[in-house]
């Protein structure tokens, strides 16, 4: 059964490798696609990946419109994709890390964790919606998209392009803003777990305000300040 199933995805790569189409049912695949460190620039439009796409160290320049996969899609170190597809779906992770990706689709919705440290993106897009983590660990960005929502931890730690937050953000686990240059928090703001801020941001809040925010749930951890 096993060897089966192999021989059914090494001979689904070779008809991607040389640009075949494929059927209705080639394109719908229920378990992970694995297609790193090798030759393939696209993929076919219409493609449904029920498991993981893993892409990462690839040649691969652009994905299809409307693409979706079910778990996790990894573009780890693609240096010749720009841009993402409008209708991406991604149930599960999202790592963008190493590629070249500038700028990310409007209402994107991630159900995992979405990795952007070390990409050349420096916003937001609107709409965005992060169900797990969102790593932006010295990265480029500068600007957040306004109501922004990530269910886990946010780190922003080392994103010195950074000077605000956008009003009505949601982190449902840590925010990490150390070594950033943002001197005030926003209206709105709601952090479920601690918040670490080692840096200007909280240097103008009394104990007492900060106190306060704890109270009132704006916070729902602990801050740690210089």
């Amino acid at each position: 059964m096993t060897n089966t199933k192999n021989n059914k995805q090494a001979n689904l790569i070779l008809k991607l490798m040389a640009n075949e189409p494929l059927t209705k049912r080639e394109l719908n695949i229920k378990g992970d696609l694995i297609l790193e460190n090798i030759g393939i620039s696209e993929l076919p439009e219409g493609l449904v990946v029920g498991g993981n796409l893993s892409l990462s160290k690839s040649e691969i320049t652009s994905l299809p419109k409307n693409l979706k996969v079910g778990a996790s899609l990894f573009l780890y170190y693609c240096k010749n994709i720009t841009s993402l597809p409008e209708g991406l779906e991604v149930g599960g992770d999202l790592g963008l890390s190493g590629t070249n990706i500038t700028t990310l689709p409007e209402g994107l919705k991630i159900g995992g964790k979405l990795h952007l440290f070390n990409t050349k993106i420096t916003s937001l897009p609107k709409g965005l919606e992060v169900g797990g983590d969102l790593y932006l660990r010295n990265s480029n960005i500068t600007t957040l998209s306004e109501g922004l929502k990530v269910g886990g931890d946010m780190d922003l730690d080392g994103c010195g392009e950074i000077t605000s937050l956008p009003e009505g953000l949601e982190v449902g686990g840590n925010l990490d803003l150390n070594k950033t240059t943002i001197k005030s928090l926003p209206e709105g703001l709601k952090v479920g777990g601690d918040l670490f801020a080692r840096c200007a941001v909280l240097n103008d809040y009394t104990k007492k305000e900060l106190q306060e925010m704890i109270k009132t749930g704006f916070i729902k951890g602990r801050y740690y300040r210089k």
